[in-house]
């Protein structure tokens, strides 16, 4: 005499493996073409037919038996089914804007690269005490720190700074005119 899904069923809530072995058995292949049906596509069926089959063993707890076991079975797939899509649709809604916002950055990187290209070809006109003055506080020296490495004083780098940047500003100004 075969065992019945709703025995089997029981049987498994309460850990039997063999139960649950013989309970897939007989429907995974339904399940399967079922997940299939409400995804449309083998690949999520599968993953779907995976979830379900994962969680199984702890739902079937739940199972009451007023419903047969394939009756039950379907509805855990639809409920998985419908989870699996409000998921994907927060991914979507979480990611949207994720491109823009990549690109922006892109594009901020390519301009701080620019500006940095930029700035080295400029400093290379500049005279070599600006230039060595420069470099060190753009390396986030102090101008105290500057005024020891280069052996001058602290009114010497702000004033190189100073020139510096009123040298730069020609360079720009001459390259925008052109």
């Amino acid at each position: 005499m075969m065992t019945s899904d709703e025995d089997l069923a029981a049987a498994a809530a309460n850990g039997d493996g063999q139960a649950f072995a013989s309970l897939l058995d007989r429907h995974y292949d339904r399940l399967f073409a079922f997940c299939f049906r409400l995804t449309g596509a083998r690949a999520e069926a599968e993953d779907l037919c995976q979830d379900i089959c994962l969680a199984l063993p702890a739902k079937l707890a739940s199972y009451q038996k007023r419903a047969k076991v394939t009756t039950w079975l379907y509805r855990v797939a639809v409920n998985a089914a419908h989870d699996r899509r409000r998921k994907r649709a927060t991914y979507v809604k979480a990611s949207e804007g994720w491109g823009d916002w990549e690109t922006n950055r892109t594009a901020a990187n390519h301009d701080t690269n620019d500006q940095i290209d930029w700035l080295t070809q400029a400093m290379n006109q500049l005279s070599d005490d600006l230039r060595d003055t420069l470099a060190l506080v753009l390396d986030e020296m102090t101008h105290a720190q500057a005024a020891e490495i280069l052996g001058v004083s602290e009114g010497t780098i702000s004033w190189r700074i100073s020139e510096a940047k009123k040298a730069l500003r020609a360079i720009k100004e001459k390259e925008d005119v052109a």
